[in-house]
């Protein structure tokens, strides 16, 4: 007899401060064994820096949840409107404070 697991339904309390978001134009990821920090800034124009407005550190788990979840919304979008197309973005690849392994 194959018992499924059961899934809890979690409540997410959403505040106002967090409804209104945070605009970033820019992320930055970097990691250690234990985390993932996801560095989230906005690049003005006529600026020299870029300046961090939020960071998210995440399990490995958590990122991988995330990442798949992404991709499930991304895809969602093109079917409804087309290819993202990627032009014009900075590609950085810097780290803040961890090393990346390769």
């Amino acid at each position: 007899m194959d018992k499924k697991p059961t899934q809890q339904r979690v409540a997410i309390d959403l505040g106002e401060k967090e409804a209104d978001g945070t605009y970033a134009n820019l992320s930055l990821i970097s990691h250690s064994q234990a985390e993932f920090i996801l560095d989230f800034a906005r690049i003005v124009p006529g600026m020299p820096k870029a300046k961090v407005h939020a960071r998210v550190i995440m399990t490995p788990m958590a990122l991988k949840a995330l990442q798949a979840n992404i991709k499930a919304n991304i895809e969602r979008y093109e079917t409804m409107h087309g290819e993202i197309k990627l032009t014009g973005q900075p590609q950085l690849n810097h780290n803040i404070g961890f090393e990346t392994e390769n």
